[in-house]
């Protein structure tokens, strides 16, 4: 389905969970933030039927998220199960990795797709520091060299100031693993709404001057904004994703539906349509249908982290599905 700009909007975030086992600063304060109560979570069996009637409207790809979406029991059979949906191309899944070695079997049976493992600095301690848990950066490559040999592996790295002396180190790793490295600019959302981040520009500088040459490349490499570039020498790729500084709204295709049911059209707006009401108040599937088209239709021309006094978001990312 095209929103009213005209963009085709074929991507799905759908977040099971809001819990996590990390706590990282970036993303939610120390001690948390108060669990949502178990009953306003949607159930599997609703999380599947807003999958379907995606499918209708032409959403076809399925990102599974959190918090940490492994936290959830039966997140492997949910998988299953929505891959299994008629019309579904395909369904990966957002982690910090920690969980994911033994689970690893029944999520490649299950049909999963591709893995987004996030890691943003090679130094246990730093790793400590910025997670504030005693899990080490060591447990999350562990985690990437079994997850790359089974599945798409990609790492996703927060680009932070404290952790400006990681950019090479995680990019070397594409000399040596076949997984793309992709480095993010802090989105200036709930707690982290006045962090500091590093531009993607500058990133890049450091990287040419490690691989003087480094080339874009054209290939698609997943269903997001990414800019991709390779050296000789690499396995793979490294990706910027660079909302902030120069932003890719033109070319948004996602929604994200919170784990309560909250469907967004865009990060950075508080502005949503409410489905829990929907599924359990005994719509049919015309009203939960045109319930997510409104919401196609809603999605704006662009966010507006570069004028933070305009963004009426101010949940932490674990909540509103990371």
């Amino acid at each position: 389905m095209l929103d009213s700009f005209g963009r085709e909007i074929r991507y799905l975030r759908l977040s099971i969970t809001d819990r996590c086992n990390l706590r990282c600063r970036y993303c939610m304060p120390d001690e948390g933030v108060p669990p949502t109560v178990h009953d306003e979570l949607l159930r599997y069996e609703e999380l599947l039927r807003v999958a379907e009637t995606a499918v209708s409207l032409g959403i076809n790809r399925f990102k599974v998220t959190g918090g940490e979406p492994l936290v959830r029991r039966g997140c492997a059979d949910f998988i299953r199960h929505l891959k299994a949906l008629s019309g579904v191309r395909q369904v990966t899944l957002t982690t910090n990795g920690l969980l994911l070695p033994p689970l690893l079997d029944e999520l490649c049976t299950a049909g999963l797709d591709g893995v987004n493992i996030s890691l943003d600095t090679l130094d246990n301690a730093q790793y400590q520091r910025l997670t504030r848990r005693t899990h080490t950066a060591d447990e999350v490559l562990r985690a990437v060299r079994l997850c790359a040999a089974r599945l798409p592996t990609k790492i996703n790295a927060v680009l932070l100031p404290e952790t400006a002396d990681q950019l090479i180190p995680l990019a070397e790793l594409t000399q040596t693993l076949p997984v793309d490295v992709r480095f993010i600019e802090r989105m200036p959302l709930g707690t982290t709404q006045t962090g500091q981040t590093t531009s993607a520009d500058i990133a890049l500088n450091r990287l040419r001057a490690r691989w003087p040459q480094l080339k874009p490349i054209s290939e698609p490499r997943g269903n997001g904004p990414a800019r991709y570039f390779r050296a000789p020498g690499m396995q793979s790729c490294l990706g910027l994703i660079d909302a902030v500084s120069h932003g890719f709204c033109d070319r948004c295709n996602r929604l994200r539906l919170t784990s309560t049911g909250l469907l967004k059209p865009c990060l950075c707006y508080e502005q949503g349509v409410e489905l829990r009401s929907l599924l359990r108040g005994g719509a049919d599937d015309d009203a939960l249908r045109n319930a997510m088209r409104e919401a196609i239709l809603q999605k704006p021309a662009a966010h507006c982290f570069q004028q933070r006094e305009n963004i009426t978001e101010h949940k932490s990312m674990n909540q509103i599905g990371g």
